[in-house]
C-alpha cells in the first residue's frame, strides 16, 4: 500500500513529467483528492480553468480506465489526439469506426494498457460496449459537458439520462461531472440525474476580473475589426457564423497587409486543419478567423482577445468562447461586434430554419426511403448522402434540413458526416474470386489490393491522391471505377469529399413522429429562448457587461467590473475623462481615425475621443485630414 507522503509526491511526478507543470491551479488538487479517495465529483469551473486535468491525472494514478463520456467527437479526437502527444495511452469509440478498430480498443482496455477511453453518451446502451466493459475494469467515470444532462441546458443531449441507468449496474464505482457553464436550476438537475452520492461540490465564480468585455454597435464589420487588429500583435480568434464569412474576412484582412492572418472552419481537410492550429499555438502574435469548429479543448494560454464578428447564439456559448482568452491571468479583450439589421436577420434565420412536425417527419422519412431502409430495419452499410436530392424531393429549404439532419446526428439516430475526410474502402470478395471477373475489373482491384493493403479483410481509410501518385492514373478516374465497382457489388466504396450517412438505430415510425418530434421540439423552443437572454445581453446599455454574465449563471450580488464597455460608458459620463494627452500624443506619430484613436486608448468610447478632439480643434492643435482622420497641426 502506497503512503500518503509517496502519493503527493507521485501526483506532483505525474503533473511534471506529463503536462510540464510544477504546480496545480485553484481547486485542481482538492479535486483529483476527491476522485482518489473514491468520492462522487461535482465540478463547476470556467472555460480556461483546467478541468480536463482534473479527471485526466487521476485516470494515470488509478488503477484501470476511466470512461469519460463526453458529447462531440471533434472534442474526443482533439483531446486523445493531446493526450498521445504527451504519451499518455487513450482512444476514443465511435460510429465512424468498423468493428476491426473497436475490437482492437477494447482489447487493450482489457489488457490494461489504455488508462482513458472516450465514449459519447448513446454508447452505453450499446450491446457490444455493455458486454465488453463487463471484462474491462473501471477506475472511475468522468461526465464531461455535464450540463448536456438539463433539458434547460444549451446543448440538451436525453442520452445523457442513461448513464444512471449504467452507475445502477456499476455502483462502486464513483462519478465525477465536469461543466463550464451552468446555471443553479441546471446545477441542480446535474445531481439529481446522476444520482451523485453525497458529492463533493467545487465551485468558482464566474468572474473573469481579467477580460475587459466590449459591445459595439457597427455597420461596417470588415473594417472594425482592420482597426482593432492593426495595432495588435498578440494572438486571438476572431469568431464568425459562416464558413464564407471566415474565408472573406481572412482575405480582406491578407488584402489589407495584416499577414499574420488565417482561417479556420469544418470544411477543411484534417491535415490543414492540424496546419493552421499548430501554427496559432505555436505562435505569439497569429490570429485565427473561425466558426466555433475552432476552440474546443485549445491549451494555449496567451490568446489576448478574442472578437466576435457576430452574436453567438446563447450567453453560455458566448461565455464559453471569451474564456478562451487570457488563461495565463493577464490583461484580455472580448469584442463583441453587431447592428440591429443582423440582428433581424438572425431572427428571420432561426424561424426559416425550424420545421413544422410535417416538414419534420417528411425529411426523416425520405431519408430512409432514398436508402430503402424498411420498418425496424438496420441496413449496416454507409450511403453516399445528397442534400440537394432531399430539398428537390421535400421542396424545404437547405437549412430545414440540416437542422434536422445534425438532430438525427445528435441522438445517434444516424451519424451524419458532411466534412472532408479520408475515403474508405472494402472488397466484398475473396481475393481468389477476383480472377473470375471480368478482366477490366479484375485488373483495376489487383492494382488497388497492391495499393492499400487490408481491404479484403475490413474497411480501410485511404486518400484518392495517394493512390493516384502510386498508380499515376488520375483521381478522377479513380473515383469513376470504385463506383462502378461499387454498383456491381464488388467493393464498398465512401467517397469522403461528400457527405454520408450511416443508420445506427432500426427505422420506428412510431417513435420518429412522437418522441423526437417533441424531442426536436423541445430543442428548438430552447434555442429561441437563448437566443432571446443573448439579445438582452449585447443590446442593453444600463448594466455591467460582467455582472449581466454573472447573474446569469446566479451569483446575484456582484459588483460592476468597473472595466466592461458599459462600465467605461458610465465612469466617462461622470467624470468626463481628459485624455487630450495620450491624444496629442498618439497624433504625433501619425493622423488616425477615432475609430483608431479608441484602439490605441484601451478602447476608450468614441464619444469621449470625440469631446476631446473638439477641446483639441477649437485650441487649434489638431485638425482634421479628411472627413474622419485627424492630425496635429
Amino acid at each position: 500500500m502506497i503512503s500518503q507522503q509517496d502519493f503527493q509526491e507521485l501526483k506532483f511526478k505525474t503533473l511534471k513529467h506529463f503536462w510540464g507543470y510544477d504546480h496545480f491551479r485553484d481547486s485542481q488538487e482538492s479535486i483529483i483528492d476527491s476522485i482518489i479517495s473514491e468520492k462522487d465529483t461535482l465540478v463547476l469551473l470556467p472555460t480556461g480553468a483546467g478541468k480536463s486535468l482534473c479527471y485526466q491525472l487521476p485516470a494515470l494514478l488509478k488503477e484501470g480506465t476511466c470512461l469519460i463520456i463526453s458529447p462531440l467527437l471533434a472534442l474526443m479526437k482533439d483531446q486523445v489526439n493531446q493526450l498521445k502527444s504527451r504519451g499518455i495511452e487513450a482512444e476514443y469509440l465511435s460510429s465512424e469506426l468498423d468493428e476491426y478498430d473497436a475490437e482492437t480498443i477494447y482489447d487493450r482496455c482489457k489488457e490494461g494498457l489504455t488508462k482513458m477511453l472516450y465514449i459519447s453518451p448513446e454508447r452505453i446502451t450499446n450491446k457490444q460496449f455493455l458486454q465488453n466493459i463487463e471484462e474491462i475494469q473501471l477506475s472511475f467515470i468522468a461526465v464531461d459537458e455535464a450540463h448536456c444532462i438539463s433539458e434547460w441546458g444549451q446543448d440538451f443531449r436525453p442520452s445523457y439520462q442513461n448513464i444512471k441507468d449504467f452507475r445502477h449496474n456499476n455502483p462502486k464505482i464513483p462519478c465525477l461531472a465536469l461543466t463550464a457553464t451552468a446555471t443553479p436550476k441546471v446545477l441542480d438537475e446535474i445531481k439529481l440525474k446522476l444520482e451523485l452520492k453525497e458529492p463533493k461540490v467545487f465551485q468558482k465564480s464566474f468572474k473573469r476580473e481579467n477580460i475587459k468585455i466590449f459591445t459595439e454597435e457597427v455597420s461596417d464589420k470588415f473594417q472594425r475589426v482592420f482597426d482593432i487588429l492593426k495595432f495588435t500583435n498578440e494572438s486571438g480568434i476572431v469568431y464568425v457564423r459562416t464558413r464564407k464569412e471566415a474565408e472573406l474576412l481572412s482575405e480582406f484582412l491578407q488584402k489589407n497587409q495584416l499577414k499574420n492572418v488565417d482561417y479556420f472552419h469544418a470544411g477543411l481537410t484534417a491535415k490543414e486543419k492540424n496546419t493552421r492550429q499548430n501554427i496559432w499555438n505555436k505562435s505569439d502574435n497569429s490570429v485565427l478567423i473561425s466558426t466555433n469548429a475552432f476552440g474546443m479543448g485549445i491549451d494555449k494560454d496567451n490568446v489576448r482577445f478574442v472578437i466576435h464578428y457576430s452574436p453567438a447564439p446563447s450567453i453560455e456559448n458566448y461565455y464559453q468562447e471569451i474564456g478562451r482568452s487570457g488563461r495565463d491571468g493577464n490583461e484580455s479583450f472580448a469584442f463583441l461586434l453587431w447592428n440591429q439589421q443582423e440582428i433581424l436577420n438572425f431572427d428571420q434565420i432561426l424561424k426559416n430554419q425550424i420545421p413544422s412536425k410535417t416538414e419534420f417527419i417528411k425529411i426523416v422519412n425520405y431519408l430512409y426511403s432514398i436508402f430503402q431502409v424498411a420498418e425496424f430495419e438496420l441496413p449496416e452499410k454507409v450511403f453516399q448522402l445528397n442534400t440537394a436530392g432531399i430539398q428537390n424531393f421535400t421542396k424545404l429549404s437547405n437549412a430545414k434540413i440540416k437542422n434536422v439532419l445534425n438532430f438525427l446526428h445528435n441522438q445517434e439516430i444516424i451519424y451524419f458526416n458532411e466534412n472532408k475526410s479520408l475515403s474508405s474502402l472494402q472488397i466484398l470478395m475473396q481475393a481468389d474470386e477476383i480472377d473470375q471477373l471480368p478482366q477490366k475489373d479484375a485488373y483495376f482491384l489487383e492494382l488497388m489490393l497492391r495499393t492499400i493493403s487490408g481491404i479484403t479483410t475490413h474497411k480501410v481509410m485511404f486518400s484518392e491522391q495517394q493512390v493516384s501518385n502510386k498508380i499515376n492514373v488520375g483521381i478522377t478516374l479513380i473515383k469513376e471505377r470504385l463506383k462502378e465497382l461499387q454498383q456491381k457489388g464488388y467493393v464498398e466504396y465512401i467517397d469522403g469529399a461528400l457527405a454520408s450517412v450511416k443508420f445506427l438505430k432500426p427505422r420506428d415510425e412510431r417513435v420518429n413522429n412522437s418522441i423526437y418530434w417533441k424531442l426536436f421540439e423541445h430543442i428548438q423552443k430552447n434555442k429561441i429562448q437563448k437566443w432571446e437572454e443573448m439579445k438582452f445581453f449585447l443590446e442593453n446599455q444600463q448594466y455591467c457587461k460582467m455582472k449581466l454574465i454573472l447573474a446569469y449563471f446566479g451569483e446575484k450580488n456582484a459588483k460592476n467590473c468597473g472595466k466592461c464597455s458599459v462600465c467605461e460608458k458610465n465612469k466617462q459620463s461622470i467624470f468626463g475623462k481628459n485624455i487630450s494627452v495620450q491624444i496629442v500624443n498618439l497624433l504625433a506619430k501619425r493622423p488616425a481615425t477615432i475609430e483608431e484613436l479608441s484602439i490605441q486608448l484601451s478602447y476608450h468610447s468614441r464619444e469621449n475621443i470625440l469631446e476631446n478632439l473638439i477641446f483639441l480643434l477649437d485650441s487649434g492643435k489638431v485638425k482634421m485630414l479628411n472627413f474622419r482622420t485627424y492630425m496635429l497641426v
